[in-house]
């Protein structure tokens, strides 16, 4: 796959975005992985003014729904530190076989690091109206469904769909835009 060319121009507009692990490694299958995701989120939500609307981690990717100045530089912030701490983290618990694959899938073009996490680009999706937003919602939440992974979206514990069930999840999510309550 080539070089992402897909841009963020729109910045004052929630987008649905992609991440997607290298060669669609199963990272995310840890508990510990999936923290280090969900504490970075949180830790732009409260300094860089990041509103999250939505999202849902699997074991290779995740999606999301966010809103923020400079989305384009968070998502790229946000993605080189959880590669760091996620390599950190295998790094700790001596889990040879993902390094192994992480280094073996880099691109031969990042030769500033030994090892790749994230595939390039997000492949943003401007969120232009409610019905949109909608979708996209229904998109996120209905991933592990889909999979059959569970019955219903609210069951999954790595995404936002209890939020908008009232109830509570692993992090906050901004849903004062739905009247769906």
């Amino acid at each position: 796959m080539g070089r992402n060319r897909y841009k963020i121009h729109e910045n004052q507009t929630p987008h649905f975005l992609t991440c997607t692990v290298i060669n669609w490694l199963p990272l995310f299958t840890r508990q510990d992985t999936v923290q280090i995701i969900l504490d970075a989120l949180v830790w732009r939500q409260h300094h860089k003014n990041i509103k999250v609307y939505a999202y849902v981690i699997l074991e290779n990717h995740l999606h999301c729904i966010l809103q923020a100045d400079s989305l384009h530089q968070q998502i790229q912030d946000f993605k080189a530190y959880t590669a760091k701490s996620i390599i950190a983290y295998l790094e700790q618990q001596n889990v040879v076989k993902l390094l192994q694959l992480l280094k073996f899938f880099k691109k031969p073009h990042k030769v500033e690091s030994t090892y790749q996490v994230w595939e390039e680009g997000v492949h943003p999706q401007l969120i232009n109206s409610d019905e949109m937003l909608l979708q996209k919602l229904e998109y996120i939440h209905q991933n592990p469904v889909k999979r059959g992974y569970v019955d219903l979206a609210e069951h999954w514990r790595y995404s936002s769909a209890r939020n908008y069930l009232g109830q509570p999840g692993l992090i906050p999510v901004y849903t004062e835009w739905w009247t769906g309550k």
